[in-house]
C-alpha cells in the first residue's frame, strides 16, 4: 500500500461524478481488474477468481482527503487499488495481487504460501454438492441404507476446519441428509431433520471425493456398519406445513410523510444523513456493510466500523465433529451471501433500499440487489419526567435509524444492524436465527455436549463470537483507552457507615488483550484527551458497552484457540496499521493462526493518544432447545456506543415532545370516550401525554 506522505499528494478540484476513494467498486472496475490480472498469464490459463474488491487507501492519505471535502477544498488525489485474490483453477496455486486502476498496472502479483486458502464461493459450494452425490462410493455407501424409492439427498459442504492432521491441502467435509421420502418433492423440506451417518471429504484442487467419514452415533467415537435406514417424522418449518394461527391482525407501519432520512447515492457510494448523524455506506465481498466517516452534527466519531470477524467453534470432540470451527465471514462472506431484501418481510415501514456489485469466480460483476434495508423505527420512550406537583409529563419517543442486512450461511442466517438513535447512541445488533447444524445420534440417548431435538437428531453446543471493529476519531484521530471502576470507599471517618463509593480511571498503555469486570462495573471509554467537555472540563468520549459472553472454551494449544485469535478477551486494542482489518486474519479457510489481532496485539506499542482501533467481543453460547428446532426464534445481542462528557447536555432535548396529534395512536377500549375526557386537552384541541393522577 503506498507510503507516501501526506504533504506530497498531488490535488485536483472536487467533482461530483469523481469516484470517491472509498466507494465500493463499480462493475466496470470489477472488469477492468480482473482483465489486468488475466493478462499476466498466457491464453489458455483458466483463473477462478475468489475475490475483485476495493482495496482500501492507505489512512494517511483518505484522512487528507475526507478533511478538504468535508471542509470545500481541493481534494488530494488517490489511486484507485483493487485486491484481486484467485486460483489458477483446479489448482492448489492461490493468489494475491494489487491492480492499481489509476495506473492500469499490477503492483504485485504474488503466489501465497502454505496454509493460505481462499473462502468458498457459490460455483464451488454447488459443484462441491454434485462431486459427492456423484461419487461412486458414496453412491454404494447410500445404497446400504436402503433408502425409499425416489428420497432425495441434500448435502451441507463444511469448510474443513484445522487439526494439523492431514490437512494442508484445501478440503471441504460434507454432511448428508434425506429429505422427508413421504414430501421429497418438496425443495423446502426439512432436510437437517433427517441426518445420515456419511460424510465424504472433497479435494477442492482435484474436485474429487479424497475419503469418506462415517460418523460416531453413540456416547463415545464407535464407529458403525451403516444399516437400513428406519422411517422418522419430518419436521418441517414452511408455513404451508403448519395449522397457522387465524387471530393475528395486521400491524402496519406508516409513515404518511415520508421516512426523515435521505440517502445521496454517487455512483456506488451512498451518503445517509439523519438526525444530525451522517456517514458513508459501502459493501464488500467479506464484511458486507462498512460504515465509513460517521459524523454527528458535524464531529467526528468513526473513521471506519464494521463486523470483522466471526467464530461458531462447535463442542463435540470426536471425529470429525471437533473439526467445526466455522468463521462465517472469512470462510464465505457476510457480503457475497446477503439476501435480497423483500417488502414487507425483512423490513417493515418506509424503507430504501442499497444494491452491491460484487464479484463472481470469473471476475465479472455480480448484482446483489436490495443487500441493505435502510428505515426508521419506533425505540420506545427516548426520556421522560413527569412533575409530580403539576401532572405535566414531558417525554420524547427514540426514533432510530437502522442499517440492517441478512445473511445466510448454508443453514444458519444472521440478521445484522447498525442502529442510530437522536441521542447520539450508536449500537450494533446481531440477531441469529436459522435452522441448527444437526447431526444423527442413536435413539434413547443423552451426551452431554448436544441436545436432542427431534427423534434420532443431536443438535451441538457451539459458540457464537463476534468481533466488531471499531476504529474511533473522535473530535480527532488521536485517542486513548481508558476503564472506568466503581470501587467502595475504605471506612473512615468520612465514610462511618461504609456506603460509600468512587469512580478510578485507568489508562491502557499499550496495545494487549483486555477483560471486562463487571464487578467491578468496568467499562472501557475512547477518549479524546484533547478535547474537553466546556461543563465539567472531562475529556470527551465514548463508551463501549458489550454484554458479558464466555470466552472460547477450546484450550489454548488447540487450533480452535489459534486460529480464533480474538475470541479470548473481551477487548483488543492496537495501533492501527494499514491492512489490519479482520481479527481472525486474513485468510481464515483452514488458517493456523499467528495472523489476527492476539498477533497484532503482542507488538506491545503504545496506544496513548496515538491512531487506535478496538476490536469489541461479543457472543453468546448456544446450549440448543427443543424450541430452536426446526427453525430457531431470534437471539438478539447489542453491542452500544455511548456518548460520555461528549455533548453538553442530553442531545435528544430538542427532539419533538410525543403527543397524539403526531403519533396517530388508536384506543381500542370500550371506554374510549371516558379515556379521551380524563386527558388533558390543549389549546390546539390535542390529547397530550400527561400524568395528571400522579400522585406521591
Amino acid at each position: 500500500m503506498a507510503t507516501e506522505s501526506v504533504s506530497s499528494l498531488p490535488i485536483r478540484a472536487a467533482k461530483q461524478t469523481a469516484i470517491h476513494p472509498l466507494a465500493p467498486l463499480n462493475a466496470d472496475e470489477i472488469r477492468a481488474a480482473s482483465a489486468l490480472i488475466r493478462s499476466q498469464w498466457p491464453t489458455g490459463i483458466d483463473l477462478h477468481y475468489k475475490s475483485v474488491t476495493l482495496e482500501e487507501p492507505a489512512k494517511a492519505e483518505a484522512v487528507p482527503f475526507l478533511e478538504a471535502f468535508h471542509s470545500g477544498q481541493n481534494v488530494p488525489t488517490i489511486d484507485r487499488r483493487v485486491l484481486v485474490t484467485y486460483y489458477l483453477r483446479k489448482t492448489n496455486k492461490f493468489h494475491e495481487a494489487i491492480v492499481n486502476l489509476t495506473q492500469q498496472t499490477v503492483e504485485n502479483n504474488a503466489r501465497l504460501g502454505p496454509n493460505m486458502h481462499a473462502p468458498g464461493d457459490g460455483e464451488e459450494i454447488m459443484a462441491i454438492e454434485q462431486v459427492a452425490l456423484e461419487d461412486e462410493g458414496v453412491q454404494a455407501e447410500i445404497a446400504k441404507l436402503q433408502l425409499p424409492e425416489g428420497t432425495q439427498v441434500v448435502v451441507d459442504p463444511w469448510i474443513y476446519g484445522s487439526d494439523g492432521i492431514n490437512d494442508d491441502d484445501r478440503l471441504w467435509q460434507a454432511f448428508l441428509y434425506i429429505r422427508d421420502p413421504q414430501n421429497s418433492a418438496e425443495a423446502d423440506s426439512n432436510h437437517y431433520a433427517l441426518p445420515l451417518t456419511i460424510s465424504p471429504v472433497i479435494s477442492s484442487e482435484t474436485m474429487r471425493v479424497t475419503r469418506i467419514d462415517f460418523l460416531p452415533t453413540g456416547k463415545d467415537n464407535t464407529i458403525k456398519e451403516p444399516e437400513p435406514w428406519q422411517p422418522k417424522p419430518p419436521n418441517e418449518y414452511i408455513p404451508e406445513a403448519q395449522q397457522l394461527r387465524t387471530d393475528l391482525k395486521p400491524l402496519n407501519v406508516v409513515q404518511p410523510d415520508g421516512a426523515s432520512f435521505s440517502v445521496t447515492q454517487q455512483g456506488t457510494s451512498s451518503v445517509v444523513e439523519w438526525q444530525k448523524w451522517s456517514f458513508r455506506v459501502g459493501f464488500n465481498q467479506r464484511e458486507g456493510m462498512v460504515l465509513y466517516d460517521v459524523r454527528y452534527d458535524g464531529r467526528k466519531l468513526f473513521y471506519r466500523l464494521s463486523l470483522s470477524d466471526m467464530n461458531i467453534p462447535y463442542a463435540d470432540p470426536r471425529h470429525p465433529f471437533h473439526k467445526k470451527s466455522a468463521f462465517d465471514l472469512g470462510d464465505a462472506g457476510a457480503g457475497v451471501m446477503a439476501n435480497n431484501l423483500k417488502l414487507g418481510c425483512d423490513c417493515l415501514g418506509s424503507i430504501y433500499y442499497l444494491s452491491a456489485v460484487l464479484s463472481d469466480e470469473k471476475g465479472e460483476p455480480m448484482d446483489m440487489p436490495n443487500v441493505v434495508c435502510i428505515h426508521e423505527q419506533d425505540g420506545g420512550i427516548g426520556w421522560k419526567h413527569t412533575n409530580y406537583r403539576t401532572g405535566r409529563a414531558a417525554l420524547a419517543r427514540n426514533r432510530e435509524l437502522v442499517l440492517q442486512s441478512i445473511i445466510t450461511v448454508a443453514n444458519y442466517e444472521y440478521i445484522l444492524a447498525f442502529m442510530f438513535n437522536q441521542a447520539g447512541e450508536l449500537n450494533y445488533e446481531v440477531r441469529a436465527t436459522g435452522i441448527l447444524s444437526t447431526q444423527p445420534i442413536d435413539e434413547g440417548l443423552e451426551v452431554p455436549w448436544g441436545t436432542v431435538v427431534h427423534p434420532g437428531v443431536l443438535a451441538t453446543h457451539h459458540q457464537h463470537i463476534f468481533s466488531l471493529r471499531v476504529d474511533p476519531m473522535i473530535d480527532g484521530y488521536q485517542n486513548r483507552l481508558v476503564y472506568d471502576e466503581a470501587l467502595p470507599m475504605p471506612r473512615s471517618d468520612f465514610n462511618p457507615h461504609g456506603t460509600g463509593y468512587f469512580t478510578k480511571e485507568t489508562i491502557v498503555e499499550t496495545s494487549g488483550g483486555y477483560d471486562v469486570d463487571v464487578s467491578n462495573n468496568q467499562s472501557y471509554k475512547i477518549q479524546n484527551a484533547h478535547i474537553r467537555n466546556p461543563v465539567n472540563a472531562k475529556p470527551v468520549a465514548y463508551k463501549i458497552h458489550a454484554p458479558p459472553f464466555q470466552k472460547i472454551i477450546s484450550d489454548t494449544g488447540s487450533f480452535n484457540y489459534k486460529r480464533a485469535e480474538f475470541s479470548d478477551r473481551n477487548i483488543y486494542a492496537v495501533k492501527y496499521r494499514d491492512g489490519e482489518l479482520f481479527a481472525g486474519g486474513k485468510y481464515t479457510n483452514q488458517s493456523r493462526g499467528g495472523t489476527g489481532v492476539r498477533s497484532w496485539a503482542n507488538r506491545k506499542e503504545n496506544i496513548v493518544d496515538e491512531d487506535l482501533v478496538v476490536f469489541v467481543q461479543f457472543g453468546i453460547n448456544h446450549i440448543p432447545r427443543i424450541e430452536d428446532f426446526p427453525v430457531m426464534p431470534c437471539e438478539i445481542i447489542k453491542v452500544s456506543m455511548k456518548p460520555v462528557n461528549f455533548f453538553d447536555k442530553n442531545p435528544a432535548l430538542d427532539v419533538p415532545p410525543s403527543t397524539q396529534k403526531f403519533n396517530q395512536s388508536t384506543l381500542i377500549s370500550e371506554t374510549h370516550q371516558q379515556g379521551v375526557t380524563e386527558g388533558t386537552i390543549d389549546s390546539n384541541g390535542e390529547v397530550c401525554c400527561a400524568a395528571s393522577s400522579s400522585k406521591l
